[in-house]
């Protein structure tokens, strides 16, 4: 985004107040500047020269926006509130600094690093797991206790996370309906690898022959969304790559929300590059998030009904999903079509749980004030089973019912119910 299209950007705003109620920290505090509009107004003076973003009331506001992007989907003038965010932070990261902000900077962007490099953070999080919690940020603690979906204490070191890919190709089962690459993601392969797993089993079993890279890397997502989008590019250009016979392929399927929404605006973010121009706009255009991608293609895999009978299902809409990609009916379709499933309603089921990326670790207070939002419509739902499609959602909605002592209710991916149905 050139500094027109940004200014274009903040001037699109009326000020409506339509994206109000969409807003998790606005619902929270009722506080004007901590809604997308008010928002907008600080980054607008900032770009003025009125403000300075690093006035601590400015910089505030903008680190505690979670980036959930549900304001672009209440909005009725289309702003472009994710990129702006984007840009915006990017400027915040170039101004000067005293030490402790540089420090704190710096801590962030080696923290996405590691994150973006699944073989050292599988590293880092194993270490992790063998120090005391005491030792340990509370919130990485949490996390901890529910990796992969199992508590801490039943994890031994036979069974910690593996930065390991799935198979580089896998056959279609019966006649090849669909050629398919997977993204197999950095936390999504590192913590919930079985997802990837299962993603491809549901893709196999449907006539899919998959194709998983094993020279790909992060998509840049962490990065851009917190404002490095030098880094963020020179990962996607390194994605783009990797999936160098995409042209191949008949889609790019992700099973994680914020891979996917990223994936999906490689060729907004590329589109000055002149080699990667035209060829991020091809890769772009073929990524499918993986709910998008099935019940596009219809299932023809038979389902058998889950066990217990009737298990009572809610669905929690990723923000990146549903405000980043714009997918909602997709995977409560899909769900609906596994026999002894019912799917009930769940209250504020778009409205961020507190995850967001790395936000529960740089605002740790808000991101628990909204988990425990989250977790009371969930159980006033009387769900047995959550599904989610984005690997920060299910980790942190799952610590938060550990944490309540609730380790009956699981948290799980829709295409691992698939996966459990399959006959």
């Amino acid at each position: 985004m050139n500094d027109s299209d940004y200014e274009r950007g903040l001037l699109a705003c009326v000020h409506c107040g339509l994206c109000l109620n969409a807003c998790p920290t606005y619902l929270e505090t009722g506080c004007e500047a901590d809604s997308p509009r008010g928002r907008l107004l600080l980054m607008r003076y900032a770009n003025e020269g009125k403000l300075a973003l690093t006035d601590d009331g400015v910089q505030q506001h903008l680190d505690a926006c979670l980036g959930c992007r549900a304001c672009e989907t209440a909005c009725p003038s289309g702003v472009p509130y994710g990129s702006l965010l984007e840009v915006t932070r990017s400027r915040l990261n170039c101004e000067p600094a005293g030490p402790l902000a540089f420090a704190h900077r710096q801590s962030i962007k080696q923290f996405l690093n590691v994150l973006a490099t699944p073989s050292v953070s599988a590293v880092a999080i194993n270490v992790s797991g063998l120090i005391s919690s005491d030792s340990v940020p509370p919130v990485l603690a949490k996390l901890l206790r529910t990796r992969g979906n199992r508590t801490l204490s039943k994890v031994h070191i036979g069974s910690t996370p593996t930065s390991s890919l799935p198979h580089a190709l896998t056959q279609a089962k019966g006649k090849r309906r669909y050629r398919v690459g997977v993204l197999a993601g950095c936390v999504m392969r590192v913590m919930f690898g079985s997802i990837n797993e299962d993603t491809i089993r549901v893709l196999s079993d449907n006539g899919c022959e998959v194709m998983v890279p094993q020279s790909q890397g992060c998509c840049g997502a962490l990065h851009a969304h917190n404002g490095y989008i030098d880094a963020a590019k020179e990962y996607a250009k390194r994605l783009i790559d990797s999936f160098g016979q995409s042209d191949g392929l008949d889609a790019i399927v992700i099973n994680s929300a914020g891979c996917g929404s990223m994936a999906k605006e490689l060729g907004h973010l590329l589109k000055d590059d002149p080699l990667y121009a035209e060829s991020s706009v091809r890769f772009s255009d073929k990524v499918r998030d993986v709910s998008e991608w099935l019940d596009a293609i219809g299932l023809t895999a038979p389902l058998k009904q889950l066990s217990p009978l009737n298990t009572t299902v809610a669905y929690h809409d990723a923000c990146h999903l549903r405000h980043g990609q714009g997918v909602f009916d997709a995977p409560r379709h899909l769900l609906s079509q596994i026999p002894g499933i019912t799917l009930v309603d769940l209250h504020e089921s778009d409205i961020c749980c507190g995850s967001a990326g790395i936000y529960n670790f740089t605002e740790p207070d808000m991101a628990v004030r909204l988990q425990k939002r989250k977790l009371n419509n969930i159980e006033k739902t009387g769900a047995t089973i959550v599904a989610t499609g984005n690997p920060g959602c299910l980790s942190w909605i799952k610590s938060g019912f550990v944490d309540r002592g609730n380790h009956s209710l699981e948290v799980l991916h829709p295409v691992t119910l698939l996966a459990r149905a399959l006959a």
